[in-house]
């Protein structure tokens, strides 16, 4: 069942009210954007009235940032691709590798391709969500570090260079594949990155 059709059975405003809202805001921000989505869709599909929506986030951008970090935490959102790094069954350079993993023969195609959530929120907060902006600068400045103390686990001669070109080449790929709507960078990527991985620790 779709958060829209959830959130159309729950009554109007009353506990769980916020939680409506983050749901709402997770589906239609990721789906049509932050300044294509207005409060009056967002309330219409939490089912709140404006009041209580103002109640819970006194602006659109306190609900931005709210937004960010919920996607940021999600263990399945949209930005779950990053925990690769952090799995401990896998070896330090098999987890950068594992980061830029083609998506299975079998996989559908998406529709439309998104790209990252944050990205998409740092290119329409620009200027106007300075709060925003910094939450999502934050988590790019925390995963290229996440990524240059991986490659040394890993053995990469200059770690903090290698972190930062796989950082330029992952974010690049999904930039890239949302422009086109295409997954081909995606596919394109792995073995750029994997010739790099390579020059830095060596061959597997």
């Amino acid at each position: 069942m779709g958060t829209s059709e959830a959130t159309a059975r729950a009554p109007r405003g009353g506990r769980g009210a916020r939680e409506r809202i983050l749901h709402a805001a997770v589906e239609l921000f990721a789906r049509d954007g932050i300044h294509a989505t207005g409060i009056a869709k967002l309330t219409d599909v939490a089912h709140v009235s404006t009041r209580t929506l103002y109640q819970h986030f006194p602006s659109k951008e306190a609900l931005v940032s709210a937004y960010l970090h919920r996607v940021e935490s999600e263990p399945d959102g949209p930005v779950h691709v990053e925990a690769a790094l952090e799995r401990s069954d896998l070896s330090a350079r098999e987890r950068l590798l594992e980061l830029f993993a083609e998506l299975p023969a079998d996989s559908p195609p998406p529709q439309v391709e998104r790209g990252c959530p944050l990205h998409n929120a740092a290119v329409e907060a620009a200027g106007t969500m300075p709060e925003a902006a910094a939450l999502v600068a934050r988590h790019k400045r925390e995963f290229t570090a996440r990524l240059t103390k991986t490659a040394a686990e890993a053995g990469a001669q200059d770690p903090e260079t290698l972190g930062r070109q796989l950082a330029v080449l992952f974010e690049g790929a999904r930039a890239l594949s949302t422009s086109l709507n295409d997954t081909q960078p995606f596919h394109d990527v792995r073995e750029l990155a994997t010739t790099l991985i390579n020059q830095a620790t060596g061959p597997a």
